[in-house]
């Protein structure tokens, strides 16, 4: 195995280009939820008349898709997403979501993957009657392992629950049809790969750099060193609710 000042270099040195994971090919692995989000969103996507990505990141899922409606709506708060993902969708938001610019009841399909916050209170504003919300949500405690080894304990915060989920869509008047929740195993093969995604995913761990947490992350590469592999896990869960008439 390379050394820890090499691995780490390199990391620190690869570029970081929206949602781009390639970099980790052959480094690091994550199981998919078995719901096949990118196929469901598809299938609705291809019967739809308005539909609204909310949090699209860099654009790539709404980019992909083989079939879309007559009227696509993306927003992205996440300012070096935003401008990757305005190459590649034409009615681009750069806007949080908490306060969306458009009009109520104006979208028949409203989906999200990972938002960071799920502003129910809009989503139900935007949607039809009858409208859906399709979303894949970053569950409770999502990569806890590697936040507690750089971090330390800390407690799990629930606002990221299922359960908490449906009792908010329901209070703004949606009924959840669907939702379902899975952990996912990591992997993490060298001390590069950590440091690389915690660039990639920055709200992991909020304070992230290398100088800063360069005992912990030693810790870390002698543990892969001695024992293999870095195991973490991934919460996510899968919603579908509809806005009652």
């Amino acid at each position: 195995m390379r050394d820890f000042d090499e691995l780490v270099g390199e990391a620190e040195a690869a570029p970081i280009v929206g949602w781009d994971f390639s970099w980790l090919d052959g480094r690091a692995t994550e199981a998919r939820p078995s719901w096949q989000f990118r196929e469901r969103v598809a299938r609705r996507a291809a019967t739809a008349n308005a539909m609204l990505e909310l949090s699209c990141g860099d654009g790539t899922l709404l980019a992909a898709l083989p079939h879309t409606p007559p009227l696509v709506v993306a927003t992205e708060g996440y300012w070096p997403n935003a401008t990757i993902a305005a190459q590649r969708i034409e009615n681009l938001i750069a806007t949080l979501d908490n306060e969306l610019p458009l009009r109520d009841e104006a979208f028949d399909l409203v989906t999200s993957r990972h938002p960071i916050v799920a502003w129910w209170n809009e989503v139900a504003r935007v949607l039809e009657p009858d409208g859906a919300y399709v979303a894949q949500h970053v569950g409770p405690g999502s990569g806890r392992e590697i936040t507690s080894w750089l971090m330390g304990p800390h407690t799990i915060s629930m606002a990221r629950h299922p359960d908490h989920a449906r009792r908010a869509a329901m209070a703004v008047g949606l009924d959840v049809v669907d939702l379902r929740a899975e952990n996912l195993p990591m992997i993490f093969d060298d001390i590069g790969a950590v440091v690389y995604f915690l660039r990639l995913v920055v709200w992991m761990v909020p304070d992230f750099s290398v100088p800063r947490y360069r005992d912990r992350l030693r810790a870390m590469h002698e543990h892969i060193e001695k024992r293999g592999p870095f195991h973490a896990t991934s919460a996510r869960f899968f919603i579908d609710a509809r806005k009652l008439a």
